[in-house]
């Protein structure tokens, strides 16, 4: 899944959240089929999942200040771990939760006439939106973590000279 130590990229995430709505939309198909309905959808998960992506995205920022050298504390290595690994989970979840609310959408298509299927529709690609904005963030807050100048070499000098190509972590 991560190779090189690149971390998570932004085609795993397209393909993530490709492959399970390929997989839902049969499965969702024949469940709505036999007369079942689709799972609720509310507006308080879209709140929820919007503040979760700019939770993830603030959890980057002192990392990049500390990064570029504009950091007026020291940096604690395990919260840059942490905070790595919260964006990489928040990447790959947001393209889990996008693809199954994606799903669900292309399952009411055929029946967007029906005011309460609209509706629904609605919420659930309004919660589809939402699912990728924290994807998004993930990706953003995994980039401020880069330590490789892989940023464009913007700054990053924290002022050790001595070890700037010999940090094992790229």
């Amino acid at each position: 899944m991560v190779r090189d130590g690149r971390g998570v990229s932004i085609r795993l995430v397209l393909l993530l959240g490709l492959a399970v709505t390929a997989i839902a939309y049969p499965g969702l198909r024949v469940w709505t089929g036999r007369g079942h309905e689709l799972p609720p959808a509310s507006w308080g998960a879209v709140v929820v999942l919007v503040f979760m992506a700019g939770g993830v995205f603030f959890a980057g920022l002192p990392i990049r200040r500390f990064l570029r050298g504009q950091a007026k504390k020291p940096l604690n290595p395990l919260r840059a771990m942490r905070t790595l690994v919260l964006a990489q989970a928040a990447a790959l979840t947001g393209a889990l939760v996008a693809g199954w609310n994606l799903a669900q959408v292309l399952v009411l298509l055929p029946v967007l006439d029906i005011d309460s299927r609209r509706s629904l529709a609605v919420r659930l690609g309004a919660l589809s939106a939402a699912a990728a904005l924290m994807a998004i963030a993930g990706l953003v807050a995994q980039a401020m973590c880069r330590i490789d100048g892989g940023d464009g070499g913007d700054g990053g000098d924290n002022g050790n000279d001595e070890d700037d190509n010999n940090d094992p972590i790229h």
